[in-house]
C-alpha cells in the first residue's frame, strides 16, 4: 500500500494536472476577490469563472503526456481527447446552462414576487457554471506552462 502512495505522488502528469487546477483556483478567487470586493470561498472550489481551472488542469496533463511520453504515445491522445472534450464543454454547453439558470432564476424570483406558493420553496440555481472562451483559453495558458515546469 505505502508502493501505491508512493508511486501516486510521484506522478508527475496527476502532480502536474493538480498543481494547474490548484493555481487556477487561486487566480479565480484573487481576481474574484478584486472585482468584488469580498470573499466568496465558492470561487476557490466552485465551476466557472476566470479562469478555467477544468482547462488547466486538462492542458497540464495533455502538455506532461506529450513531454514525458512522446505526441505518438497513448497517453498524449487518451489526454489530449479528453482536453479537447472538456474545454468544448466549458465553453459550449455549461456557459449555455449557466445563461439559462440567469433567466430561470428572474423568472423564479418574479414568481415568489407575485406570491405564487409553487415557488416560495424553490432555491436559485447556480449560474456561474461555464466559461467564456477567453476565460478557457487563459485556464489552457495556465495548464501548459505548469505542465513545462513540473513534468
Amino acid at each position: 500500500m505505502a508502493e501505491f502512495f508512493t508511486e501516486l505522488f510521484s506522478n508527475k502528469m496527476l502532480i502536474s494536472a493538480g498543481i494547474a487546477w490548484t493555481a487556477a483556483q487561486v487566480i479565480k478567487f484573487i481576481i474574484d476577490f478584486w472585482v468584488n470586493k469580498k470573499m466568496d470561498a465558492e470561487r476557490l472550489f466552485g465551476p466557472g469563472g476566470m479562469p478555467s481551472s477544468h482547462s488547466a488542469a486538462v492542458c497540464a496533463l495533455c502538455v506532461s503526456a506529450a513531454k514525458l511520453y512522446g505526441p505518438a504515445s497513448p497517453y498524449f491522445a487518451i489526454s489530449l481527447v479528453l482536453a479537447l472534450v472538456v474545454m468544448h464543454d466549458a465553453r459550449g454547453v455549461r456557459l449555455q446552462a449557466g445563461y439559462q439558470a440567469q433567466v430561470l432564476n428572474r423568472i423564479i424570483a418574479s414568481l415568489k414576487e407575485q406570491g405564487s406558493k409553487p415557488f416560495e420553496d424553490v432555491e436559485l440555481l447556480k449560474e456561474i457554471i461555464g466559461h467564456t472562451p477567453f476565460q478557457v483559453h487563459v485556464g489552457g495558458i495556465i495548464g501548459i506552462i505548469t505542465a513545462l515546469i513540473f513534468s
